[in-house]
């Protein structure tokens, strides 16, 4: 499912890193972006997360607050928070539930092989609760840069 530019972004609660729950509604008033990551402590993730973390303050300039959102239980988002020193929350949704409202989750190659499973995505949602812009099939490398910009 794609998201459309200027729809209401779907609500969410998922657990953070600590175990607390987290929903958009909690961020009404701001702009907030989402990035949907496949795995905590792989190459590209480790990449983008850091990527996300180096430039946050820019980010924070702007109005913007990031979270992070893979399938990884709580439990494993802590560790990957805690070793890369990632200062926003990192949601845990196993489930897929969000990954496919937000349209993060769907068929990809992988390897050569044609796999279905979390699409790196990332999404802003407006302070009024609208999707402002999506970014489907994200290539880490500049990715973090070419957001900042488009802010």
């Amino acid at each position: 499912m794609a998201l459309e530019v200027g729809k209401k972004a779907p609500e969410f609660a998922l657990l953070d890193e600590d175990g607390e729950e987290v929903k958009l509604s909690h961020f009404k008033g701001k702009r907030v972006l989402l990035f949907f990551y496949p795995k905590a402590m792989t190459s590209g993730c480790t990449r983008e997360a850091c990527d996300f973390r180096d430039e946050v303050k820019a980010f924070e300039k702007k109005g913007v607050v990031v979270l992070g959102i893979s399938r990884d239980q709580p439990a494993a988002q802590k560790r990957f928070k805690e070793k890369y020193q990632l200062p926003f929350p990192l949601l845990s949704d196993p489930e897929t539930l969000v990954h496919r409202s937000y349209g993060a989750w769907g068929e990809k190659t992988l390897y050569g092989k044609k796999v279905t499973g979390a699409l790196r995505t990332t999404v802003v949602v407006g302070p009024d609760g609208k999707v402002q812009q999506v970014f489907p099939k994200v290539k880490v490398d500049g990715h973090v840069a070419d957001v900042l910009e488009s802010l």
